[in-house]
């Protein structure tokens, strides 16, 4: 754990304020995550949610002795059902398929896996177990062999988001179902055709609703009341009211998620990410162009609940600035474990400040740069806490390069310079300048590095 001790204040989407983050167990801290479902390839936007995640529990382990951190997998959706048929593929190998391609995202993202990852296919039981529930307790009823909860009598429903179930269906034209008692009320089970994935129930074949996945799932793991429930913006209403309702409902006496977090949405070139207007761009689509660590920097440049917009330029920059910390640890390694520094660690305890954090970056590659191998420490261990820097100056600014091809032409120079052909020698030096390749000539030979 960090020392001294340190008070973590996070901002409550509830409360809508900043508190001062109190965990019902110090021992175990139980966190939830609403992970992706699993249909296609994870794009820069859906990122942001999960680097949220990341940041905060690295920063709870830092402070607290076990976290308990939980990410699901939807891997039953209509859009599942709809991408598989399109693609003429099994809904299973779809999943299959596009959940490694997630974990191989992420784990490039440097994004630490999930203690827990509870996929919803294997959880019907549980959630038939609460839909069970729910209609004992008057919380939610059967209609036309789909089962819906009751939002009238979820007294504190819309308190999480500070909307109604009204407000879902102002401005837009949208259908009610004929056997539905209140516009509102929202599908816990629904009934599934032959071509549909679906499990036997009570109440025909059929499968779960989007919103009781996630109840179920942290509810098995992680108990009826737990700390902290995250994930981005957008999911706020109606998946996490929802969530909250019938959990409430499902268990009296609980708190479900005491504390919520919710990161706002990312634009691209200032605008909404669409493929129709060719700002939409994958994780692995980015990754072409910069390394990892430098969309990393990037996101985190940002506050999570401040909008954010990617441009390339941004990237580039975000490049350059870990192109500089790298050069500091170049020219002073760090040759012992460092310290992760009081301001630091107090931005990240604010609120998961991150852009504060970063800035504390810059005066120690400054101090490194100048020689000082205890700033160089301290700067490789503050930026390790956010998943920076975990690469040696050498992989780092050779990232990206064909190193035989490299070295090939430096080998061709070499030639060229024998033969004082320097017109070539020329050419091959400029012609790995524009691959971003800097050429040092020593003593004992010619060296390379990226810019």
């Amino acid at each position: 754990m960090a020392t001294p001790p340190y008070s973590l204040s996070l901002h409550d989407s509830q409360t809508r304020q900043k508190q001062v983050f109190t965990p019902l167990d110090p021992a175990n801290v139980r966190v939830y995550y609403c992970g992706p479902t699993v249909y296609d390839a994870v794009h820069i936007g859906n990122l942001r949610a999960m680097l949220s995640a990341d940041i905060l529990v690295r920063l709870l382990r830092a402070v607290f002795p076990r976290v308990t951190f939980v990410r699901n997998i939807t891997d039953v959706d209509d859009k599942i059902t709809t991408r598989a048929r399109e693609n003429g593929e099994g809904i299973e190998a779809l999943t299959a398929r596009t959940t490694e391609a997630f974990h191989e995202d992420v784990a490039a993202l440097g994004i630490l896996p999930p203690d827990i990852e509870p996929r919803a296919t294997h959880h019907i039981d549980d959630m038939l177990a609460m839909i069970a529930q729910l209609i004992a307790n008057g919380h939610a009823y059967e209609a036309e062999g789909h089962v819906l909860f009751a939002v009238d009598r979820c007294a504190s429903y819309g308190s999480l988001s500070g909307r109604t179930p009204d407000d879902l269906l102002a401005g837009a034209r949208v259908e009610i179902a004929p056997y539905k008692r209140h516009p509102g009320d929202f599908v816990l089970w629904k009934p599934s055709t032959p071509e549909q994935p679906g499990w036997d129930s009570p109440y025909g074949r059929g499968r779960p609703g989007w919103h009781i996945e996630c109840s179920a799932m942290s509810r098995r793991y992680l108990g009826e009341s737990f700390d902290i429930h995250g994930g981005g913006d957008d999911l706020l209403f109606p998946h996490h009211e929802n969530e909250r309702a019938q959990s409430l409902c499902c268990n009296p006496g609980s708190s479900f998620a005491r504390y919520w977090l919710h990161n706002a949405m990312l634009l691209s070139n200032g605008e909404k990410m669409s493929k129709s207007l060719g700002n939409f761009f994958t994780i692995r689509e980015v990754l072409t162009r910069a390394p990892a660590e430098a969309l990393r920097l990037l996101m985190l440049g940002t506050h999570y609940r401040s909008v954010l917009d990617f441009t390339w330029d941004k990237l580039d920059e975000s490049k350059r600035t870990l192109d500089r910390f790298y050069r500091a640890l170049e020219k002073t390694p760090a040759e012992s474990a460092g310290t992760v520094t009081p301001a630091f660690m107090q931005a990240l305890c604010d609120d998961m400040n991150t852009p504060l954090a970063i800035s504390c970056l810059h005066p120690l590659a400054d101090a490194a740069l100048a020689g000082d191998a205890e700033a160089a420490a301290s700067l490789k261990a503050c930026a390790n806490m956010i998943g920076l820097l975990g690469l040696s100056p050498d992989e780092w600014f050779r990232a990206g390069s064909d190193d035989e091809a490299i070295d090939a032409l430096i080998i061709q120079r070499a030639e060229a310079k024998k033969t004082r052909n320097f017109a070539l020698a020329d050419s091959i030096r400029a012609q790995l300048a524009e691959q971003g390749i800097i050429l040092e000539d020593t003593a004992q030979g010619t060296t390379w590095r990226r810019a």
